[in-house]
């Protein structure tokens, strides 16, 4: 009873934080999620309901997403898709977490630090193509995405919507691929189905939050987040 309880509480609080900032729910929910269940039944339960907020979503935020953007993504996520199925199945996790966690630690102080980063087209393919590999690995494609538009300055609602449509591409695959290869577990699809009511509250609670937070404090939400899950990478790696 209380696995459950703590599963519903993880779901709430990272549906929110998805929702009203467009991350949150892997980068968040993930290290809670492998608290309770082994790696690749975490990683399965988080890539379902990840999955389940972007079709909720996706009409409603359809207006705002950056098209061409959202294309360069895919294409080079679909790349980094495969390679990381291949460590998703034979890699140690735990040696990508302390190499992604300590990245993501440096980046981040540098943003902090003013670093800006000039928007290309490869860019935004090589950035996909990360993203894709941490998908399918460990369930957590949100850090690369997060850590380019925090440099470039991508706006708020840009970037929510387009990281959302980008998702329901993304997680989608991904799914795909790890059942294809390597199967599910009916304790997956018992989890994720318990998990969806209070998914569907966060939905509702992060869709009121958002029209509140100005760019200013999704900036500070932004560093928080990554400050988070590159520690948590770090120190659950050791």
């Amino acid at each position: 009873m209380e696995d459950w309880m703590f599963l519903v509480l993880i779901v709430l609080v990272a549906a929110l934080l998805q929702t009203s900032t467009g991350y949150g729910f892997s980068i968040i929910g993930t290290p809670f999620l492998f608290l309770l269940y082994p790696a690749h039944t975490a990683i399965q339960i988080n890539i379902i309901l990840s999955l389940c907020i972007s079709v909720i979503m996706i009409y409603k935020i359809r207006k705002e997403i950056d098209r061409s953007l959202l294309f360069r993504l895919i294409k080079g996520s679909l790349i980094g898709l495969m390679a990381g199925l291949m460590v998703y199945l034979y890699v140690d996790v735990q040696l990508l977490k302390m190499a992604v966690g300590s990245l993501i630690l440096i980046l981040t102080v540098l943003l902090i630090l003013q670093l800006t980063i000039k928007q290309t087209r490869l860019r935004d393919f090589f950035t996909g193509g990360i993203s894709g590999l941490l998908t399918t690995s460990i369930g957590v494609p949100g850090p690369p995405l997060l850590l380019y538009f925090a440099g470039v300055g991508t706006k708020k609602e840009t970037l929510r919507s387009t990281t959302l449509a980008y998702y329901l591409f993304v997680y989608l695959i991904s799914l795909v691929l790890q059942i294809s290869f390597d199967g599910s577990s009916k304790e997956v699809w018992v989890s994720s189905m318990i998990a969806l009511p209070p998914l569907l509250v966060g939905i509702w609670l992060g869709q009121l939050l958002f029209a509140r937070i100005s760019q200013r404090v999704f900036k500070i939400i932004t560093y928080m987040i990554l400050l988070f899950t590159g520690s948590y990478l770090v120190v659950s790696s050791l």
